[in-house]
């Protein structure tokens, strides 16, 4: 008898990180356009949806929880989706702003980033002429001065505040050796299994985004972890969906989302968040995968239920 294919997880990250300038008229920054694009993505077949926040006025990324609330209750109203609340935020703001947010609402699920690293988008500068915003310059050209910080003390400070809300982490991995750091932070009780991987792939700073690079990190995860974890993948720009369909067939998980892409396919600018979603699901089922509801992705990562957040 064949072995029943495990069902497919779509993530949308559907807000602008500390990557993603704003030069898209389709990248929400407002509290209504935050809320209105989630819950389209989710209708468009997302079962998780990882989210930042922005001040509504100048655009500039927030991990002030009142930035936040507006559209999580928006959300939580509209679709039984999965929240995933970032703890990446700014290049140059603590780990406990950073986490902030995903304690004040107790989500389902908040990232976690397992490594320190250059994390530059500095080439964007002088791709581009118009800027919707003024501070947005600026802070990409000056991003190759930057280090993320992620330390092994912020990494345990970020874990241990945030284990009274039973949050299941998605570890975003963004290079071999973030896999070696997450195994060294579970032999030390931080993290249990099952866990939850996101490779993060094609950041300047990171691991590129090639198929051979994706073989090795799995390989590398199934020897450090065996079958104690479940991953997906992220992979930025115009390798979104190439390699997001790859991964579906080596029995991953996917993110797609506006955070990660602005690009709907070569040289042509997504409309929303939901375009790029219904994109991979049709590729995902056109090749033989089913795609995960919102309950069965809680299912297949252990997660504690949307009836037990603070928003």
């Amino acid at each position: 008898m064949a072995r029943k294919q495990q069902k497919t997880i779509i993530t949308c990250a559907a807000t602008g990180a500390i990557h993603t300038p704003t030069m898209s008229d389709a990248l929400p920054y407002t509290y209504d356009d935050i809320a209105t694009q989630a819950v389209e993505a989710a209708e468009a077949g997302a079962s998780i949806l990882h989210l930042h926040a922005r001040d509504p006025k100048t655009g500039a990324p927030s991990v002030n929880p009142d930035d936040f609330a507006p559209f999580l209750k928006r959300i939580k109203q509209s679709t039984d989706a999965v929240v995933n609340i970032s703890t990446g935020g700014s290049l140059t703001l603590s780990i406990q702003d950073r986490i902030k947010p995903a304690a004040t609402f107790s989500a389902e699920m908040c990232s976690m980033n397992m490594g320190s690293m250059n994390f530059s988008f500095h080439p964007l500068a002088k791709r581009y002429d118009k800027w919707k915003f003024d501070w947005e310059r600026d802070y990409v050209a000056n991003s190759d001065g930057n280090i993320f910080r992620n330390t092994f003390r912020d990494i345990e400070e970020a874990a241990k505040t945030l284990a009274p809300h039973e949050i299941k982490f998605e570890h975003e991995c963004y290079d071999v050796g973030h896999l070696y750091n997450l195994k060294f932070c579970m032999d030390i009780g931080l993290f249990k299994a099952p866990i939850f991987i996101q490779f993060v792939m094609g950041i300047l700073g990171g691991i590129g985004a090639d198929i051979d690079n994706l073989v090795f990190m799995k390989t590398t995860a199934d020897k450090l972890f065996g079958d104690q974890y479940r991953w997906s993948i992220l992979a930025a720009g115009l390798a979104q969906i190439p390699m997001a369909t790859t991964a579906s067939q080596m029995g991953g998980h996917v993110r797609v989302g506006l955070e990660d892409s602005l690009f709907i396919s070569r040289g042509k600018l997504a409309e929303n968040n939901a375009q790029q979603v219904a994109k991979i699901r049709r590729i995902v089922e056109d090749l033989g995968c089913e795609v995960a509801t919102p309950d069965e992705a809680r299912d297949i990562l252990d997660l504690k239920g949307g009836d037990r957040v603070a928003f």
